[in-house]
């Protein structure tokens, strides 16, 4: 992120130990394993407000969760109460949630516009366009007017990570997550890369991390992830790490999210998610990515459907995931954190997870971390 020139950069890294409580970033010995997994989670929870007894309050205070993410929707309950009902509401919950984090807390949301925004205007925000809508003007000024409205507007509320903007080429316009919801830019990447690249700077320039999906590219699949299992293996063309490529070549890139899709050409046995192939390799080697890597929810069918929770875990740690996401919005599960805790205390323990991969993530988490205000 570019809030500072890389000089000022670095001094406020290094100046930033005081404030971390001299935690070496490099050290094994100076932060515990506890607290290293738990800036490695992040979780969804139901309330509108909350007081000491919550349970996602216990889990920043006893398992040191490192981010939790906002939606205006419960699925799994059908509901349309979960965490957002007015901007006075939502800005004292997360001012609250804030104040419960011994280290800087991510506070994540999607909003990327048109059908997916978690800030709606019956709580009192602004109407956002959707990307394709904005592509289809195709005008710096309007691109850089939208992305500065929703970064002053998560920024109000304390919000400092959006999962946005989705940089998937819109390959199949019947994708029923990407293509027919609006989600995606356009076909033409010239066009994805040049509307990413000002979002994520405005983002930058107002404090607000932006988070790239859904790599290695969701844009040409016939079906959605949230549902189960999605083979993209005949429709995927190597244009969509092209996207990235040219975003992470640029420096605009703080966050990569990863998509639960299959592809045979990349890994003949795991989905993206849970692929060193497809995370490590490409992403990190091929592609030069060094920022942090979110996993989508891996509470979605894609994965919860063919794997089980510790071999999620542990197969997403190796592949090179720096955060877990665990959105708890496809299934409600509350005690998540606890759970994916323990099981990734016990995979190091064990050697089964190195504590090599555990610092190389908690490493990238806190240098991100730094940089927020």
């Amino acid at each position: 992120m570019k809030f500072l020139p890389r000089v000022l950069l670095t001094i406020l890294f290094l100046s930033s130990f005081s404030e971390l409580k001299a935690w070496s970033f490099d050290s094994e010995a100076n932060d515990s394993l506890d607290l290293k997994i738990g800036q490695m989670l992040m979780a969804g929870f139901r309330g509108l407000e909350l007081n000491s007894a919550s349970q996602i309050v216990r889990d920043i205070k006893e398992h040191h969760l490192g981010g939790v993410i906002l939606f205006d929707y419960d699925v799994p309950a059908k509901s349309p109460v979960r965490n957002i009902a007015s901007k006075k509401q939502l800005r004292s919950l997360v001012e609250f949630l804030h104040k419960q984090s011994r280290l800087k807390l991510f506070v994540a949301i999607d909003q990327e516009g048109g059908k997916v925004r978690r800030l709606k205007q019956k709580f009192g925000f602004k109407a956002l366009p959707s990307q394709q809508r904005i592509a289809e003007i195709n005008h710096k000024d309007t691109t850089e007017f939208y992305a500065a409205q929703t970064a002053v507007e998560l920024k109000d509320m304390g919000i400092n990570l959006n999962f946005a903007p989705v940089v998937d080429l819109n390959l199949n316009p019947e994708n029923p997550i990407i293509g027919k919801l609006g989600r995606s830019y356009s076909h033409n990447i010239d066009t994805v890369v040049f509307h990413s690249r000002l979002t994520l700077n405005v983002f930058s320039e107002n404090g607000i991390f932006g988070a790239i999906k859904h790599f290695p590219g969701h844009g040409s699949s016939q079906s959605d992830s949230h549902l189960g299992v999605v083979d993209v293996t005949k429709s995927w063309q190597p244009i969509e790490l092209d996207v990235f490529k040219r975003l992470i070549a640029q420096e605009t890139v703080d966050m990569v999210m990863t998509a639960h899709i299959f592809n045979q050409h990349l890994d003949p046995d795991y989905p993206a998610t849970l692929s060193k192939a497809t995370i490590q390799r490409r992403l990190r080697d091929e592609l030069r990515f060094s920022g942090v890597v979110i996993s989508d929810d891996l509470q979605m069918k894609a994965i919860s459907s063919q794997y089980g929770l510790q071999e999620t875990i542990r197969l997403a740690i190796l592949a090179g995931v720096d955060v877990l996401l665990f959105a708890n919005n496809s299934i409600f599960d509350p005690l998540v954190v606890q759970k994916a805790h323990a099981i990734i205390k016990k995979l190091v323990e064990t050697n089964e997870v190195p504590m090599t991969r555990i610092n190389e993530s908690f490493n990238r988490i806190m240098r991100l971390k730094t940089q927020l205000k």
